[in-house]
């Protein structure tokens, strides 16, 4: 066979696969990556997002999803999805804080919303929304926020008052607002990645922490705690958010798909939360590992005046508006 005889050959190779779809374009990829187990509330939906992305675009979008730290650990995905490694992250709200957008820091601050119902009426209005945008100019787009609900503190001693807390070296997420909530009832704070955390607690690096019942659980800590206290003292959230640039630059269509996808596993999130929370800490109770305690309200009364301080110390830092703005929705 001659060279033009080979060449047309070829031809009609290349148009004969590209009729039947064998050179469709390739799937947009969209790599999720977060910090904890595939089975918490919000490893539960970043799957949930995964299979309506992918069912919703009809194939055109692929999301991969990586848990419990397997790409990044805390203080490194935010930097990787603003250089563009990752396209979307679900980080808990005090991440935001090393990006200058100290506003968010006020999620951290102790009882400062009464319910769930209160928390809602902050991250689906018009402050909520307001926070996120702040994040625009720093390369990110907020899409989301995700609930994992209220802490409990836990210890291989009882924790029933403040006094309980005294000179205890407490795991908690890098927040200055934590830092200053474990001071304040006298502990010593001791900032660690997620990752790091129950291995400090075997270790005994560190003798207590506070998480929700369902990242204590997955994560196996209360195997090495003895004691845990439902306090709800705190609240532990997410911000869904992507890179800005891959964001405005996907077809308008895909986008907007993307976005009913991320409404619908927000309404997942949001219900299976509590009931997640609730069943991880049934499972604590029945693991027999772990004595768990109930504040009663004198108790909870005391915890509250010791942690009243924690506003003074940090309104100049978040902002005092925002944070009266905050108490004003919660509290209508």
């Amino acid at each position: 066979m001659n060279r033009t005889a080979l060449r047309m050959t070829a031809l009609s190779l290349v148009l004969a696969l590209a009729s039947h779809g064998a050179w469709a374009q390739a799937p947009i990829v969209i790599k999720f990556s977060h910090v904890v187990a595939p089975d918490t509330p919000k490893g539960r939906a970043a799957e949930r997002f995964k299979q309506l992305a992918e069912q919703m675009t009809g194939g055109r979008v692929k999301v991969e999803v990586y848990p419990n730290s397997q790409l990044y650990r805390d203080r490194e995905e935010l930097e990787a999805l603003q250089l563009g490694a990752v396209q979307m992250l679900a980080p808990s709200l005090a991440k935001f804080s090393p990006l200058g957008v100290k506003e968010f820091e006020a999620f951290d601050l102790p009882y400062i919303f009464p319910s769930k119902q209160a928390l809602y009426a902050v991250t689906e209005g018009r402050l909520g929304r307001g926070l996120l945008r702040k994040l625009e100019p720093k390369g990110i787009t907020g899409l989301a926020y995700w609930d994992n609900g209220f802490k409990v503190m836990s210890a291989n001693k009882p924790l029933l008052t403040p006094a309980d807390f005294r000179g205890l070296r407490m795991r908690i997420q890098a927040s200055k607002v934590l830092d200053a909530q474990m001071r304040a009832l006298g502990a010593q704070p001791v900032a660690l990645a997620f990752s790091e955390t129950a291995p400090a607690l075997r270790d005994g690096v560190v003798e207590g922490t506070e998480n929700p019942p369902s990242n204590m659980f997955t994560q196996r800590m209360h195997e090495s705690q003895k004691h845990l206290t439902v306090s709800n003292h705190g609240y532990l959230g997410y911000a869904v958010i992507v890179n800005k640039k891959f964001w405005d630059g996907l077809p308008g269509d895909i986008r907007k798909t993307l976005e009913r996808a991320m409404e619908q596993a927000t309404v997942y999130e949001k219900t299976i939360a509590q009931r997640t929370n609730d069943a991880a800490l049934e499972s604590i109770r029945r693991a027999g590992t772990t004595t768990i305690h109930t504040l009663t309200p004198q108790q909870q009364a005391e915890w509250r005046r010791a942690l009243q301080p924690v506003y003074t110390q940090m309104e100049e830092r978040i902002g005092k508006d925002v944070v009266q703005a905050i108490r004003r929705e919660a509290n209508p």
